[in-house]
């Protein structure tokens, strides 16, 4: 899939341990890790960093029946072999030697892991290359208190690098190793909402079969991703406000108030700043080594852009996003399925607002999306797309309860001249960061897309990507809050030849937006129950299996 990308002076000369023994784990695994830089963070290997770090420090005591000579963190490098390592504790009398790795949870009475036994074979691999005589190494295991012996036999070395070979083979492809098959390894590995193992399998097969849809009675895929995440954005709305960073909260602070709020950092997934909002050093540090990206947005809610940390390291998928990209057959193939799921979705708010009765209008959706699969070029999609919104729009202007004075005839913005598309146009901004920063989180460039061109300070694949989602977040949004009275006239204000949203006015529509955002729904395809905010996340990695060739077509989310 990457093979005229990857350079293959990039493969380093040495491998890591640990990595072997990821790689001997999962392949796919460790080629998302140490090829496209992906990561996540789980309770087990925070609490093996911990465990680590007493190890490093000279704090966790050593077994009794340990030899006399200890050494702790030895990093080790030979070329020949072509691994490097580093040994939590190594222990030996003269020039033989025993590397010891420590290891959470229990002993095994059939013995260690396989990726623990290769861990250890590629530490012996490096000792003997520097001299020393290594037999035996050891895997002491914290939960128990034990340790398991592993004899360096020829069978495990010849094993081990036949691994190592593989891997390097592996990583030279370039190719994405494919997933698990129903695999216990998926349960708890902190990569599976990254991998999506079960998902992506379902979708190859259903390809193949060409089926739109799994089959009634079919097996339901195992829910490997959190429904939800449990960090939120915090929203700073008005002039004046300051956010500060004290121990573990951020504060918000205003003039002549003091003190207005504050939140734990560990629970912020983005800090959005509206208006003249300041944000000091400290907290800024904090947010970017945390991985927490800072939205800017002007008082209208223009998102004018993002602070954060180092950008993500999976440089070979924005070198697949950027050759899709400059190909307008490949590009147009993505550019169809996502406007194909924004008409769909556009009838389904149709008829959940109870414009059902106009049928005229839903069946000319229909027919729209027949004729969006068959589009030839971009102009003629855009053209399309522009037809199925009008028709779109008029219908659910009548699906808008009349008694508090507001009306909806059509879209109209920059600036919007009523209370309707007022509160579209700040949805619409919301919305447009969140997969601002999804895309970013996933590997992508924002501002190269395959529908929307590229245009100075344009932010194109999220504006892509909000293209199946705008009717059922953002428009939903919109019209439940002016329905259910929770937007009343006096939210907004008259400014120049538009209308604004007041500050309170701009507090509801955020709020009303993070309870349709965090709502949760059966996935039309997977079928497990999933917030929107991670359905968002699902989609662009599906885009990033799309464009790296695990799948053939990009799946859309269509609301059912």
């Amino acid at each position: 899939m990457f093979d005229d990308d990857i350079d293959r002076d990039s493969i380093p000369d040495l491998i890591p341990a640990s990595m072997l023994a990821t790689y001997a784990f999962c392949p796919r695994l460790c080629y998302l890790q140490f090829a496209q830089g992906e990561f996540a963070d789980s309770a087990e290997l925070a609490d093996g960093r911990l465990e680590h770090r007493w190890i490093d420090a000279g704090q966790d005591p050593v077994p009794e029946d340990f030899r006399p000579f200890h050494a702790r963190s030895v990093s080790l490098s030979v070329p020949h072999a072509g691994v490097c390592c580093r040994i939590d504790l190594l222990e030996g009398d003269g020039d033989s030697v025993t590397p010891v790795e420590y290891k959470r949870g229990e002993a095994r009475p059939e013995g260690p892991y396989e990726p623990h036994l290769m861990q250890l074979a590629a530490q012996c691999l490096a000792l003997r290359e520097n001299g020393l005589s290594c037999r035996e190494g050891i895997v002491y295991y914290t939960g128990s208190v034990e340790r398991s012996v592993v004899e360096f036999d020829s069978a495990l070395i010849e094993r081990a690098l036949g691994l190592l070979a593989e891997m390097r083979r592996t990583l030279e492809r370039g190719e994405v190793p494919p997933p698990l098959q129903n695999s216990s390894r998926c349960d708890r590995c902190s990569l599976a909402g990254i991998c999506l193992p079960d998902e992506v399998i379902l979708l190859q097969q259903m390809q193949i079969e060409e089926r739109p849809h799994p089959e009634e009675g079919e097996e339901k895929i195992r829910m490997l991703l959190a429904t939800r995440d449990d960090a939120v954005p915090v929203y700073v709305v008005g002039q004046g406000k300051t956010v500060r960073k004290r121990g573990e909260r951020l504060e918000i602070w205003a003039q002549d108030q003091g003190k207005i709020n504050e939140a734990r950092i560990r629970e912020v997934s983005q800090l959005c700043l509206y208006g003249g909002v300041e944000v000091t050093t400290p907290a800024m540090v904090e947010l970017m080594q945390r991985g927490v990206p800072v939205l800017h947005f002007s008082h209208g809610g223009w998102f004018l852009g993002i602070c954060q940390g180092m950008s993500h390291k999976n440089v070979l998928l924005r070198i697949k996003q950027f050759q899709w990209a400059d190909d307008e057959k490949r590009s147009l193939s993505i550019a169809r399925r996502m406007i194909y799921g924004k008409v769909n979705n556009c009838r389904y708010l149709l008829r959940k607002k109870g414009a059902s009765a106009n049928q005229q209008a839903l069946s000319s959706l229909e027919r729209i999306a027949s004729e969006v699969e068959r589009a030839e070029s971009q102009s003629s999609l855009l053209g399309l797309e522009g037809a199925a919104a009008e028709i779109y729009f008029q219908g659910l202007g009548t699906s808008l309860k009349g008694d508090q004075g507001f009306s909806f005839q059509n879209r109209n913005k920059r600036p919007p001249k009523d209370p309707v598309n007022t509160t579209l146009s700040y949805l619409y901004g919301i919305l447009v960061k969140e997969l601002f920063s999804t895309a970013l989180a996933v590997g992508f460039d924002p501002y190269l897309g395959f529908y929307h061109q590229p245009r100075y300070g344009r932010p194109a694949l999220a504006l892509d990507l909000m293209e199946e989602f705008r009717p059922v977040i953002a428009d939903a949004t919109a019209f439940s809050l002016l329905n259910n009275q929770e937007l009343t006239a006096g939210d907004f204000i008259r400014t120049g030849i538009g209308i604004s949203l007041t500050p309170e006015g701009k507090k509801k529509v955020i709020a009303g937006y993070e309870r349709r955002i965090q709502t949760e729904i059966a996935h039309p395809i997977f079928g497990y129950k999933v917030s929107y905010r991670r359905t968002m996340e699902v989609q662009a990695r599906l885009l990033a299996r799309t464009v790296s060739g695990e799948l053939k077509e990009y799946p859309v989310f269509i609301s059912r």
